[in-house]
């Protein structure tokens, strides 16, 4: 379309029309300029409709009806379930892997919030999550009710990987700090007020008995963003804050049993 009739400027920019403005006068630039930024302005809005919305770490909602549910398994059959399991978690629930986790006495809350976040895909695991949709809402509540009642103390017939070794002094003293008292110059708050002062607190992961190789990986998963499943992402803000150095120490600590006793002198040594 052309704006002939304003004799000032003419939108098709080719041509005889062109050349008669020219001699005419020269343009009028700010219909030019008001063209460009009616231009900027639709890109900066599609630019905004097409941002991602922000990601909803678990579909899992605790109320009444979800804990009664994580509460409503059957230990016995899921018993006859954890078969399929126990080639990667172990038969007793400890791992003889350092990389994959140990279930044994994990509270119910726990585990069946992992499984449903694997099964609707909010933590992502090329092994965990096939194996977890094919569980039904019962299987689920049946494994956790097993899985929480297995106990923790040390069985010579099964050939656990943990606990792995002690931690060298430093970075044993490296860890107990964090663990009792955080830092609050980086607003680190202590491991122990999420995870319990004995690393044991339903409906939080225990790292009272946990493979340390394990515990790094997660908390590396966290750093880097491939892991987001927290709720009010506590665990991507503690461990993007951790240095990596940190965050060996603390899966050397939790991986050689210490977090039974943070803070103590034992855990300096």
């Amino acid at each position: 379309m052309c704006l002939e009739s304003s004799s000032l400027f003419c939108v098709r920019v080719q041509g005889e029309t062109v050349r008669r403005n020219k001699r005419q006068g020269g343009y009028d630039w700010s219909f030019l300029w008001l063209a460009v930024a009616v231009v900027a302005t639709g890109s900066m809005m599609l630019v905004a409709s097409d941002s991602v919305p922000e990601r909803i770490p678990s579909y899992v909602s605790w109320t009444p009806e979800t804990i009664a549910a994580a509460y409503s398994g059957d230990d016995f059959r899921g018993m006859l379930l954890a078969k399929r399991c126990e080639h990667c978690h172990g038969a007793e629930g400890f791992s003889d892997r350092g990389s994959t986790p140990n279930l044994a006495g994990i509270d119910r809350l726990t585990i069946w919030k992992e499984l449903e976040d694997f099964r609707s895909r909010k933590r992502t695991s090329r092994v965990m999550e096939p194996i977890a949709e094919s569980l039904s809402s019962r299987d689920v509540a049946d494994l956790v009710a097993y899985y929480a009642r297995l106990p923790v103390f040390a069985d010579l017939q099964d050939n656990r990987n943990f606990p792995q070794a002690r931690p060298d002094p430093s970075h044993a003293g490296m860890a107990s700090h964090l663990v009792s008292f955080g830092d609050g110059g980086r607003g680190i708050p202590p491991c122990q007020s999420c995870h319990g002062p004995v690393a044991y607190r339903p409906g939080v992961p225990s790292l009272a008995n946990q493979n340390g190789e394990y515990v790094l990986s997660q908390l590396e998963a966290f750093a880097g963003g491939t892991r987001a499943n927290d709720i009010n992402m506590p665990m991507r803000t503690i461990s993007s804050l951790l240095t990596e150095d940190e965050r060996q120490a603390l899966a050397e600590y939790y991986g050689a049993g210490l977090g039974l006793q943070p803070g103590s002198s034992s855990g300096a040594r």
